[in-house]
Protein backbone atom coordinates (compact mmCIF):
# COMPACT_ATOMS: atom_id res chain seq x y z
CA UNK A 1 0.00 0.00 0.00
CA UNK A 2 2.69 2.50 1.13
CA UNK A 3 4.71 1.29 -2.27
CA UNK A 4 1.58 1.93 -4.11
CA UNK A 5 1.33 5.98 -2.43
CA UNK A 6 4.77 6.56 -3.20
CA UNK A 7 4.45 5.90 -6.79
CA UNK A 8 1.24 7.59 -6.82
CA UNK A 9 3.27 10.83 -5.68
CA UNK A 10 6.17 10.75 -8.04
CA UNK A 11 4.16 10.24 -10.88
CA UNK A 12 2.04 13.57 -9.93
CA UNK A 13 4.85 15.55 -9.38
CA UNK A 14 5.97 13.97 -12.66
CA UNK A 15 3.14 15.50 -14.63
CA UNK A 16 2.62 18.94 -12.70
CA UNK A 17 6.69 18.82 -13.95
CA UNK A 18 5.30 18.61 -17.75
CA UNK A 19 2.27 20.84 -17.49
CA UNK A 20 4.83 23.56 -16.41
CA UNK A 21 7.45 22.90 -19.05
CA UNK A 22 4.97 22.72 -21.89
CA UNK A 23 2.70 26.21 -20.63
CA UNK A 24 6.23 28.01 -20.83
CA UNK A 25 7.06 26.51 -23.89
CA UNK A 26 3.54 27.59 -25.71
CA UNK A 27 2.84 30.86 -24.08
CA UNK A 28 6.12 31.90 -21.97
CA UNK A 29 8.11 34.79 -22.92
CA UNK A 30 10.99 36.25 -20.76
CA UNK A 31 10.35 39.86 -18.92
CA UNK A 32 13.08 40.61 -21.71
CA UNK A 33 11.06 39.36 -24.92
CA UNK A 34 8.11 40.35 -23.88
CA UNK A 35 9.61 43.75 -23.50
CA UNK A 36 11.46 43.82 -26.45
CA UNK A 37 7.95 42.20 -28.60
CA UNK A 38 5.67 45.71 -26.99
CA UNK A 39 8.68 48.21 -28.48
CA UNK A 40 8.40 46.02 -31.57
CA UNK A 41 5.10 46.34 -32.05
CA UNK A 42 4.93 50.54 -31.13
CA UNK A 43 7.37 50.76 -33.24
CA UNK A 44 5.60 49.15 -36.13
CA UNK A 45 2.16 51.40 -35.13
CA UNK A 46 4.25 54.58 -34.77
CA UNK A 47 5.72 53.81 -38.36
CA UNK A 48 2.38 53.31 -39.52
CA UNK A 49 0.73 56.62 -38.11
CA UNK A 50 3.38 58.85 -39.38
CA UNK A 51 2.33 57.79 -42.99
CA UNK A 52 0.40 59.77 -44.89
CA UNK A 53 -1.77 58.51 -47.72
CA UNK A 54 -3.23 60.62 -50.61
CA UNK A 55 -5.11 60.58 -53.23
CA UNK A 56 -4.37 62.79 -57.01
CA UNK A 57 -4.37 63.69 -60.33
CA UNK A 58 -0.90 62.76 -62.06
CA UNK A 59 -0.53 66.64 -62.34
CA UNK A 60 0.00 68.57 -61.35
CA UNK A 61 -1.48 68.19 -58.00
CA UNK A 62 0.86 64.66 -57.49
CA UNK A 63 3.87 66.39 -58.57
CA UNK A 64 3.20 69.45 -56.15
CA UNK A 65 2.76 66.68 -53.40
CA UNK A 66 6.05 65.46 -54.18
CA UNK A 67 7.61 68.30 -54.07
CA UNK A 68 6.42 68.74 -50.58
CA UNK A 69 7.98 65.14 -49.53
CA UNK A 70 11.06 66.94 -48.24
CA UNK A 71 9.29 69.04 -46.19
CA UNK A 72 6.95 66.38 -44.50
CA UNK A 73 10.25 64.00 -43.88
CA UNK A 74 12.38 66.95 -42.40
CA UNK A 75 8.94 66.64 -39.63
CA UNK A 76 8.91 62.95 -39.60
CA UNK A 77 6.40 61.83 -42.05
CA UNK A 78 6.34 59.48 -44.99
CA UNK A 79 4.13 60.31 -48.13
CA UNK A 80 2.26 57.84 -49.59
CA UNK A 81 0.60 58.88 -53.43
CA UNK A 82 -1.60 57.29 -55.22
CA UNK A 83 -2.27 58.50 -58.86
CA UNK A 84 -5.56 58.66 -60.29
CA UNK A 85 -6.95 59.32 -63.71
CA UNK A 86 -10.64 60.41 -63.38
CA UNK A 87 -12.67 62.96 -61.24
CA UNK A 88 -14.40 60.00 -59.04
CA UNK A 89 -12.36 56.90 -57.55
CA UNK A 90 -10.28 59.52 -55.54
CA UNK A 91 -13.52 60.46 -53.65
CA UNK A 92 -15.11 56.58 -53.14
CA UNK A 93 -11.16 55.92 -52.14
CA UNK A 94 -11.20 58.53 -49.65
CA UNK A 95 -14.75 57.80 -48.49
CA UNK A 96 -13.93 53.82 -47.46
CA UNK A 97 -10.86 54.64 -45.99
CA UNK A 98 -8.33 54.06 -48.24
CA UNK A 99 -6.46 57.39 -48.63
CA UNK A 100 -5.81 59.68 -45.35
CA UNK A 101 -6.86 62.60 -47.77
CA UNK A 102 -7.14 63.65 -51.67
CA UNK A 103 -6.01 66.33 -53.86
CA UNK A 104 -7.30 66.77 -56.75
CA UNK A 105 -10.62 68.64 -56.80
CA UNK A 106 -11.65 71.77 -56.70
CA UNK A 107 -13.99 73.35 -53.53
CA UNK A 108 -17.21 73.56 -55.73
CA UNK A 109 -16.62 69.75 -57.34
CA UNK A 110 -16.08 69.04 -53.71
CA UNK A 111 -19.35 70.02 -52.48
CA UNK A 112 -21.45 69.44 -56.10
CA UNK A 113 -19.97 65.73 -55.04
CA UNK A 114 -21.37 65.84 -51.75
CA UNK A 115 -24.49 66.73 -52.62
CA UNK A 116 -24.62 64.17 -55.33
CA UNK A 117 -23.72 61.21 -53.79
CA UNK A 118 -24.68 61.69 -49.97
CA UNK A 119 -20.86 61.94 -48.74
CA UNK A 120 -19.19 64.61 -46.22
CA UNK A 121 -15.68 65.14 -47.08
CA UNK A 122 -14.54 68.37 -46.52
CA UNK A 123 -11.90 70.84 -47.33
CA UNK A 124 -9.34 71.12 -45.09
CA UNK A 125 -7.37 73.64 -46.93
CA UNK A 126 -7.13 75.62 -50.12
CA UNK A 127 -3.77 75.02 -52.41
CA UNK A 128 -3.71 76.29 -55.65
CA UNK A 129 -6.01 77.68 -58.79
CA UNK A 130 -5.69 76.14 -62.35
CA UNK A 131 -7.75 78.85 -64.57
CA UNK A 132 -9.87 76.75 -67.26
CA UNK A 133 -8.40 77.07 -70.88
CA UNK A 134 -10.11 77.24 -74.15
CA UNK A 135 -7.57 74.95 -76.64
CA UNK A 136 -7.69 75.36 -80.85
CA UNK A 137 -8.30 72.03 -82.47
CA UNK A 138 -9.59 71.75 -85.57
CA UNK A 139 -10.48 75.66 -85.70
CA UNK A 140 -7.46 77.92 -84.56
CA UNK A 141 -8.97 81.25 -83.09
CA UNK A 142 -12.85 82.34 -82.31
CA UNK A 143 -12.99 84.43 -85.69
CA UNK A 144 -12.44 81.27 -87.77
CA UNK A 145 -14.92 79.66 -85.97
CA UNK A 146 -17.59 77.92 -88.56
CA UNK A 147 -21.31 77.78 -88.33
CA UNK A 148 -22.06 74.78 -86.26
CA UNK A 149 -18.84 74.40 -85.02
CA UNK A 150 -18.04 71.91 -82.47
CA UNK A 151 -16.88 72.45 -79.12
CA UNK A 152 -15.93 70.33 -76.43
CA UNK A 153 -16.60 70.79 -72.00
CA UNK A 154 -16.33 68.72 -69.42
CA UNK A 155 -19.39 66.81 -68.65
CA UNK A 156 -19.56 67.20 -64.77
CA UNK A 157 -21.45 70.32 -63.30
CA UNK A 158 -19.47 72.72 -61.81
CA UNK A 159 -16.40 72.62 -64.69
CA UNK A 160 -19.26 72.58 -67.40
CA UNK A 161 -20.72 75.97 -65.64
CA UNK A 162 -17.08 77.38 -65.58
CA UNK A 163 -15.94 76.39 -69.70
CA UNK A 164 -19.91 78.14 -70.21
CA UNK A 165 -18.39 81.31 -68.72
CA UNK A 166 -15.42 81.06 -70.94
CA UNK A 167 -17.10 80.67 -74.08
CA UNK A 168 -19.49 83.50 -72.97
CA UNK A 169 -16.26 85.91 -72.24
CA UNK A 170 -15.02 85.05 -75.79
CA UNK A 171 -18.20 86.12 -77.22
CA UNK A 172 -19.25 83.03 -78.07
CA UNK A 173 -22.52 82.51 -76.65
CA UNK A 174 -24.29 84.34 -74.23
CA UNK A 175 -25.85 82.66 -70.87
CA UNK A 176 -29.08 83.40 -69.19
CA UNK A 177 -28.88 86.51 -66.65
CA UNK A 178 -27.95 84.74 -63.10
CA UNK A 179 -27.14 81.49 -64.70
CA UNK A 180 -23.42 81.52 -63.52
CA UNK A 181 -22.04 78.84 -61.51
CA UNK A 182 -25.17 77.22 -62.19
CA UNK A 183 -24.75 77.45 -65.98
CA UNK A 184 -25.97 74.48 -67.95
CA UNK A 185 -26.27 74.60 -71.78
CA UNK A 186 -29.99 74.95 -71.54
CA UNK A 187 -29.38 78.70 -70.46
CA UNK A 188 -27.49 79.61 -73.97
CA UNK A 189 -29.70 82.34 -74.74
CA UNK A 190 -27.50 83.43 -77.69
CA UNK A 191 -25.88 81.59 -80.31
CA UNK A 192 -24.72 83.37 -83.06
CA UNK A 193 -22.62 80.36 -84.59
CA UNK A 194 -24.78 77.79 -83.82
CA UNK A 195 -21.93 75.92 -81.71
CA UNK A 196 -22.55 72.77 -80.99
CA UNK A 197 -21.85 71.99 -76.88
CA UNK A 198 -20.09 68.68 -76.72
CA UNK A 199 -20.07 67.41 -73.20
CA UNK A 200 -17.28 64.66 -72.60
CA UNK A 201 -15.67 63.50 -69.17
CA UNK A 202 -13.21 65.88 -68.01
CA UNK A 203 -9.72 63.17 -68.65
CA UNK A 204 -11.21 62.25 -72.49
CA UNK A 205 -11.40 66.41 -73.56
CA UNK A 206 -7.47 66.62 -74.56
CA UNK A 207 -7.89 63.43 -76.38
CA UNK A 208 -11.19 65.10 -78.28
CA UNK A 209 -9.58 68.49 -79.79
CA UNK A 210 -8.25 66.52 -83.16
CA UNK A 211 -12.28 65.98 -83.52
CA UNK A 212 -13.49 69.24 -82.28
CA UNK A 213 -13.09 72.17 -83.03
CA UNK A 214 -12.20 73.45 -79.73
CA UNK A 215 -12.65 72.66 -76.24
CA UNK A 216 -12.66 73.90 -73.09
CA UNK A 217 -10.02 71.51 -70.52
CA UNK A 218 -9.16 71.84 -67.26
CA UNK A 219 -5.62 72.76 -65.99
CA UNK A 220 -4.58 69.25 -64.45
CA UNK A 221 -5.61 67.15 -68.00
CA UNK A 222 -3.98 69.37 -70.27
CA UNK A 223 -0.71 69.75 -68.17
CA UNK A 224 -0.84 65.52 -67.72
CA UNK A 225 -1.59 65.55 -71.89
CA UNK A 226 1.28 67.28 -72.51
CA UNK A 227 -0.68 70.05 -74.59
CA UNK A 228 0.96 73.10 -76.53
CA UNK A 229 0.77 75.79 -75.13
CA UNK A 230 0.23 77.19 -78.23
CA UNK A 231 -3.01 75.95 -78.99
CA UNK A 232 -4.53 78.21 -75.99
CA UNK A 233 -6.97 80.60 -77.20
CA UNK A 234 -8.18 81.84 -73.82
CA UNK A 235 -8.30 81.41 -70.30
CA UNK A 236 -10.44 82.06 -67.67
CA UNK A 237 -10.98 85.73 -66.67
CA UNK A 238 -13.80 85.70 -64.07
CA UNK A 239 -12.17 87.61 -61.17
CA UNK A 240 -14.10 85.24 -58.53
CA UNK A 241 -12.58 82.00 -59.95
CA UNK A 242 -9.70 81.60 -58.12
CA UNK A 243 -11.63 82.19 -54.61
CA UNK A 244 -14.14 80.35 -55.96
CA UNK A 245 -12.71 77.17 -57.31
CA UNK A 246 -9.36 76.63 -55.26
CA UNK A 247 -7.92 72.71 -55.68
CA UNK A 248 -8.59 71.89 -52.16
CA UNK A 249 -6.96 69.08 -49.77
CA UNK A 250 -10.27 66.91 -49.12
CA UNK A 251 -10.80 64.52 -45.66
CA UNK A 252 -13.48 62.97 -43.78
CA UNK A 253 -15.27 65.15 -41.96
CA UNK A 254 -13.41 65.21 -38.59
CA UNK A 255 -10.42 64.66 -39.84
CA UNK A 256 -9.44 68.23 -41.16
CA UNK A 257 -7.71 68.95 -37.94
CA UNK A 258 -5.83 65.71 -37.42
CA UNK A 259 -2.17 65.50 -37.01
CA UNK A 260 -1.71 64.04 -40.33
CA UNK A 261 -4.01 66.75 -42.07
CA UNK A 262 -2.21 69.93 -40.32
CA UNK A 263 1.17 68.42 -41.29
CA UNK A 264 -0.33 68.01 -44.89
CA UNK A 265 -1.64 71.00 -45.52
CA UNK A 266 1.19 72.77 -43.59
CA UNK A 267 3.66 71.29 -46.15
CA UNK A 268 1.77 71.75 -49.29
CA UNK A 269 1.54 75.60 -48.40
CA UNK A 270 5.76 76.40 -47.42
CA UNK A 271 7.57 78.52 -49.07
CA UNK A 272 9.36 75.15 -51.09
CA UNK A 273 6.26 74.64 -52.44
CA UNK A 274 5.14 77.89 -53.52
CA UNK A 275 8.09 78.23 -55.03
CA UNK A 276 7.69 74.61 -57.21
CA UNK A 277 4.48 75.97 -58.71
CA UNK A 278 5.64 79.19 -59.54
CA UNK A 279 9.05 78.44 -61.52
CA UNK A 280 7.39 74.65 -62.30
CA UNK A 281 3.82 76.28 -64.03
CA UNK A 282 4.14 79.88 -64.64
CA UNK A 283 0.25 80.93 -65.39
CA UNK A 284 -1.15 78.02 -65.30
CA UNK A 285 -1.01 77.05 -61.72
CA UNK A 286 -1.36 79.96 -59.16
CA UNK A 287 -0.64 79.35 -55.68
CA UNK A 288 -3.53 80.26 -53.27
CA UNK A 289 -1.78 80.45 -50.02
Amino acid sequence: MKAKNALKAVLALAFAFVMVAALAGCGGQSAEESTSASESGSSAATSEDKTIVVGASPSPHAEILAAAEDVLAEEGWTLEIVEYSDYIQPNVALESGDLDANYFQHNQYLENYNAENGTDLVNAGNIHFEPMTLYAGKTASVDELPDGAQIAVPSDASNEARALLVLQEQGIITLAEGAGLEATPNDIVDNPKNVQIVEAEAAALPRMLEDADMAVINGNYALSSGLDQSLVVATEQNPEAESTYPNVIAVRAGDENSEKTQALVKALTSDTVRQYIEETYGDAVVACF
